[in-house]
């Protein structure tokens, strides 16, 4: 029977109980984590999302009905007590912040009984995680939830804190914008008023934000709700939290010097982890060359090598047709699996086949320094000599090569390289490495437009000494864009935007766009640039990805108190759901609901 709360007056949380509070009456509120009855004794964990206090029941403390209620309590009832606090008689549980006290229950309410939970409400649960989100209200009071999500309020406020000081404003840009058809699907919002008409939900507020400071406002910052209605990952979701920010009257190294003195603070003040600055910086290329990704993780080594040079000519055909196609052929040095089985060597081979290259070549060199090789057979003593010191081989070291378009091949081994570093516990997830990106190509071809695509966004200045290049060689052009990057996760990017009307009509050129279809998109923007438009730049964190990293946990869902699932639906309220007719009349909407035809694999074959 629950009771109520009234004359009662929570001192504290449960685990802000210290020794000094010993003899001092308290009274404390929360959920049951657990109750053991010992007959005369009922000992109950009380949790609250600040941690767990031990309480104690004894005939001689509260009367016979508080006593009858106390042994009746079950997991996940929420009561309330009032006691003593004491110096634990048993055992110290040095698991506990409070694990040298007790206190000694005189009072008890119960205020709401509970229904014996679906799965156990615990730390490092191995329950399914549909079934966990199911009852995300549940799965939310688990403790290593509940601290990820304490971890991401402090980040917010030490944000607020940090940029408020260095003189940003934080103001607010609309939800409800213009669908812009440039970059991710927009998740769209029909108009009552407008019949016919769409808002887009913003992918970032990018476009309001340099209006901001065409307007005069110099440093502006917001913690932004963004929407993106594309495939997701485990580091993906369909809305998301940015920490967003604009500059004017700077340029690249403005940025970064601000946002590293940004990140030493948070992580000082949160982990207590010292950031060295200046953070490393490296240019895309650099990156792509090296680890054959534009967010490499630093964390350990095994680079990639270019071997082009050495294998011209040789008779290995995978790799002079790999270069006769202006491919090339790259490789790296997995030290010590030298012995690796062949059953895992071929299981590799597949795992690179996954990202659309034709196999692996390897050269497997044993303790003794005999090697054994895919394709020893099709090349001269002194070629596989050379091989092997090229990639500083040594006896033990397996070597893996890959020939094919340099950007398949790019991809290939930067992912075969976190996938053994993996197998191989190379990665000290204790470490924080971060470094900066700088360089990016300005334009990439897109096959499928039969185009060139904005990198980053159409307004993205590039490099000034690469502005000749723009009209005759656009996919050389570097921009003046920058990524930092954190084990391996880009967690933040942004650019020096563009503020000139004549490289701005260049680029919105090389992009396919006419002038009319320029302004049919950013007419309102192109137009407060005529205005008077200060040198500015910006840059984004996804808060989400960030507080993932730092709270050392796989899944961006573990950040985020209501997450979705991977098809973008939520399991506990079942969102997203069919709508009324008279809704749909009133939007003046007709759903034509098309179901997808699946053929059978003989019709495909």
């Amino acid at each position: 029977m629950a009771e109520s709360i009234k004359g009662l007056h929570r001192s504290c949380r449960c685990a802000e109980l210290t020794e000094a509070m010993i003899g001092k009456e308290v009274t404390l509120m929360g959920w049951v984590a657990r109750a053991r009855n010992k007959g005369g004794v009922v000992f109950v964990d009380l949790r609250d999302r600040s941690g767990i206090i031990q309480l104690v029941f004894e005939n001689a403390d509260i009367d016979e009905q508080g006593f009858e209620k106390a042994g009746r309590l079950r997991s996940e009832f929420v009561i309330a007590v009032t006691g003593v606090v004491e110096k634990r008689q048993g055992a110290v549980n040095d698991k506990l912040a409070t694990g040298t006290i007790e206190v000694r229950v005189n009072h008890l309410r119960v205020l709401s009984e509970a229904e014996v939970p679906p799965f156990p409400i615990e730390e490092d649960s191995k329950t399914r995680e549909e079934l966990r989100l199911t009852y995300r209200y549940l799965d939310l009071r688990r403790p290593d939830i509940q601290k990820n999500l304490m971890l991401k309020s402090r980040v917010m406020q030490l944000t607020r804190r940090f940029f408020t000081d260095e003189g940003f404003l934080e103001i607010e840009t609309p939800m409800l914008g213009k669908s812009t058809p440039e970059g991710a699907r927009d998740y769209l919002v029909p108009s009552r008023i407008h019949p016919g008409s769409f808002y887009g939900l913003p992918q970032s507020p990018q476009l309001y934000k340099q209006l901001l400071m065409c307007s005069g406002y110099d440093r502006y910052i917001q913690i932004a709700r963004c929407f993106r209605d594309e495939d997701l990952r485990a580091d993906r979701q369909p809305e998301f939290t940015q920490i967003d920010m604009e500059l004017s009257f700077v340029d690249v190294d403005d940025v970064i010097d601000v946002n590293e003195r940004f990140l030493a603070f948070l992580f000082k003040k949160t982990l207590g982890i010292e950031v060295q600055l200046p953070i490393q910086r490296m240019t895309w290329q650099e990156a792509m060359n090296r680890f054959g990704s534009d967010k490499p993780d630093l964390r350990f080594g095994m680079e990639l090598k270019d071997i082009s040079t050495l294998v011209q000519g040789c008779g290995f055909g995978v790799f002079t047709q790999a270069l006769d196609n202006g491919g090339s052929v790259r490789g790296i040095n997995a030290q010590g699996q030298g012995a690796m089985p062949r059953k895992k060597i071929d299981k590799l081979v597949e795992f690179a086949k996954g990202y659309g290259l034709k196999g692996l070549a390897y050269i497997a060199i044993a303790s003794d320094g005999t090697i054994k090789s895919s394709f020893a057979k099709f090349m001269s003593d002194e070629e596989m000599a050379g091989l092997v010191a090229a990639m500083e081989g040594r006896p033990g070291d397996l070597l893996l090569f890959a020939a094919d378009k340099t950007k398949l091949v790019l991809d290939v081994l930067g992912a075969l390289r976190l996938e053994l570093a993996k197998q191989m516990d190379l990665i000290d997830k204790d470490e924080f490495r971060f470094v900066w990106i700088t360089e990016f190509p300005l334009l990439e071809w897109s096959e499928e437009e039969n185009r060139y695509t904005a990198m980053h966004h159409p307004f993205t200045m590039p490099m000034e000494e690469d502005l000749a290049l723009l009209d005759t060689e656009p996919g050389k052009v570097r921009a003046k864009a920058y990524d930092i990057v954190l084990n391996g996760n880009e967690i933040g990017g942004g650019s020096v935007r563009i503020h000139q009307n004549d490289i701005q009509e260049r680029m919105f050129k090389e992009l396919g766009f006419t002038r009319e279809d320029a302004y049919e998109q950013f007419g309102f923007l192109l137009d407060a640039f005529s205005y008077g438009v200060p040198p500015h730049a910006g840059l984004a964190y996804g808060l989400d990805r960030l507080v993932m990293l730092m709270a050392k946990t796989d899944s961006i869902r573990d950040v985020i108190a209501f997450p979705k699932v991977k098809d973008a639906s939520c399991l506990m309220t079942k969102a997203p759901q069919t709508v009324s007719q008279e809704q749909l009349k009133e939007l003046g909407l007709a759903v034509d609901v098309r179901e997808e035809t699946h053929q059978s694999s003989a019709e495909g074959n």
